[in-house]
């Protein structure tokens, strides 16, 4: 991702904290020459050391069949909102979009077993409605079985993380303060979340 330095944002715990405010993202690997992505939601874990995410698709997606010993990306971006040149103090501007993004970068380990897709599956519960688990857990076990039966989970192990602020850093303070106002009026959510980030 190209990120001039004042829109680069390295802190971690700000990153992830994104990640898991936004983890409906898209994975993007390559099948030969051409790029293919599938959205999904992750969960996003994380010690001092480490970073994982965790997530399972369709095992009719053919994505996961065309892994192999190459780096995934996940795209997190969320909230976006365009940025009109009559916001700015002199008329020698041009629209903008102001946005964040996370790229993580990783390699993946595929699992068909049925405890470690359950397991999976129960991580993306708890992390989104933890009080379906109990519901989910009641479900006839021949349901259960077939369900599994047609999915594949994963996990990537993630080796390098990237993150974007375009916040309109490059603008006077005023000029910021004009912007973050009218989008905090807003009607679009997306673009309150921006506003609120500025």
């Amino acid at each position: 991702m190209y990120i001039p330095k004042h829109y680069e944002q390295k802190d971690r715990e700000k990153l992830l904290d994104f990640m898991r405010a936004f983890p409906f993202a898209v994975m993007v690997s390559a099948a030969g020459e051409k790029p293919v992505g599938t959205h999904l939601p992750f969960v996003t874990e994380a010690d001092e050391d480490t970073l994982f995410l965790y997530s399972h698709l369709s095992l009719a997606n053919p994505q996961w069949k065309s892994v192999s010993n190459q780096q995934l990306l996940v795209i997190f971006s969320e909230p976006h909102a365009y940025i009109s040149p009559s916001l700015y103090a002199h008329t020698k501007n041009v629209p903008t979009w102001n946005y964040i993004a996370v790229h993580a970068y990783g390699s993946v380990e595929w699992f068909h077993d049925d405890e470690t897709k359950l397991h999976i599956l129960q991580k993306q519960m708890a992390s989104h409605e933890e009080a379906y688990l109990k519901q989910f857990s009641e479900l006839p076990a021949t349901y259960l079985q077939n369900l599994l039966k047609g999915i594949v989970a994963f996990r990537i192990r993630v080796e390098e993380l990237q993150g974007k602020e375009k916040l309109s850093q490059n603008k006077t303070e005023q000029e910021r303060q004009d912007i973050r106002e009218h989008l905090l009026r807003s009607e679009d959510g997306s673009a309150r979340e921006i506003g609120e980030r500025m």
